[in-house]
């Protein structure tokens, strides 16, 4: 069962890209186009995050805790001085983002499961990424946001960072593993967080006093969002988060509003107990999409290319318990329209999804041999 509402999301990074694939290509026909989908690169651990570098390079971070840097087919060894990170269930090395000017300061954001005496908990840090011949190194590491609470769970962590056109930083956290967590306005977990490039808040934050919330916090009542893009279209944020059991949504924060979680959902826990109060409630968003059953969504992006004048505005969204690619067909305004769903079963755990300067589309397959794989026009 599916409901839509209007929707979007997408962000492109500008660059030149050049692969050398490690296998040829194969075609898989869809309802408007014919792709072809190649392996760029394999042999990843489960790959998390990937960015675009300005010289054709891909930088990803694979959940054990390294950084790779991908380019003509070749994987670097791992980038050195990578924080440690707590490798458990879901948490690991997460999401990677250049910051705007990359190019200059050669600044990146990552996200991870931080380990502490007592536990764990989701961080986002800054570096300067360091590049020299065949390797790279991360430079003054400084941590901007580390959820304060810790968790001995190993679930839920989120996470990943969208740098908005404006310059700032939205991070999504998830739960920490502790539903109630995402009602709690003291506690980062469970939330969209919103900061400076440099880690302060913003003045115009929902909570930037302090007084009913974290300053930090942009929206709660999150469960696990894993997918978070700038839409082009509406011109605001979208995530999209894991649900329990059903209930997978594509939400659009606004400042200081609660998306429900647990109060509403249209899941149930995974024994089939009800949670919460149903899928309305008085001073609860509702998700402009939403899945039952559960697709388990991570990553998002919004398709903004030339190769697929066909999908110009559409949201493509990852699956990994379905494994395959979902393209919701969105009107000129971002409503979803409908679904489509693709490549259902040949690539496996879709973690990433992102689109290239040159409107190919690039997917991370969460495996212990993880594949980087581009699908281009037929």
């Amino acid at each position: 069962m599916k409901r839509t509402a209007s929707v979007v999301s997408a962000t492109l990074y500008a660059v030149l890209l050049a692969f050398a694939p490690t296998a040829s290509a194969k075609d898989y026909k869809t309802e408007t186009v014919t792709l072809s989908a190649e392996t760029i690169a394999d042999g990843l651990d489960h790959p998390w995050g990937l960015a675009f570098l300005p010289d054709g390079a891909l930088l990803v971070t694979e959940r054990g805790g390294t950084i790779r840097i991908v380019k003509d087919g070749k994987v670097s060894k791992p980038v050195a001085n990578v924080p440690k990170v707590v490798v458990k269930g879901e948490g690991g090395l997460l999401d990677v983002a250049l910051a705007a000017d990359f190019a200059k300061s050669g600044t990146i954001y990552f996200s991870y499961s931080e380990p502490r005496p007592n536990g764990a908990g989701t961080a986002m840090a800054r570096a300067r990424l360091v590049r020299n011949g065949d390797g790279a190194e991360l430079d003054n590491v400084s941590v901007l946001l580390s959820v304060k609470k810790s968790t001995t769970k190993s679930a839920h962590f989120g996470s990943r960072i969208l740098v908005a056109p404006d310059g700032k930083l939205f991070v999504t956290i998830g739960d920490q593993g502790t539903m109630q967590r995402s009602q709690d306005f003291k506690d980062e977990a469970g939330s969209v967080l919103r900061i400076n490039a440099d880690g302060t808040i913003p003045a115009d934050n929902p909570f930037a006093d302090g007084k009913k919330g974290l300053p930090e916090i942009w929206s709660k009542g999150h469960r696990n969002p894993q997918g978070a893009v700038w839409d082009p279209v509406t011109r605001s944020l979208l995530t999209i988060e894991h649900g329990a059991k059903g209930g997978d949504e594509i939400n659009e924060p606004q400042a200081g509003k609660n998306y429900g979680w647990p109060v509403i959902t249209y899941g149930v826990d995974y024994s089939g107990a009800k949670i919460g109060k149903g899928t309305h409630a008085k001073g609860y968003e509702q998700p402009l999409y939403y899945w039952d059953p559960s697709i388990a969504p991570s990553g998002l992006a919004v398709y903004e290319g030339s190769m697929f004048p066909e999908w110009k505005g559409d949201l493509l969204a990852g699956a990994l318990k379905s494994q395959m690619l979902v393209r919701l067909d969105r009107d000129e305004k971002g409503a979803i329209k409908g679904e489509e769903r693709m490549l259902k079963g040949e690539f496996g755990r879709i973690r990433d999804v992102r689109v290239a300067s040159d409107g190919s589309i690039y997917l991370l397959t969460d495996e212990s041999d993880g594949k980087i794989i581009r699908l281009t026009r037929a």
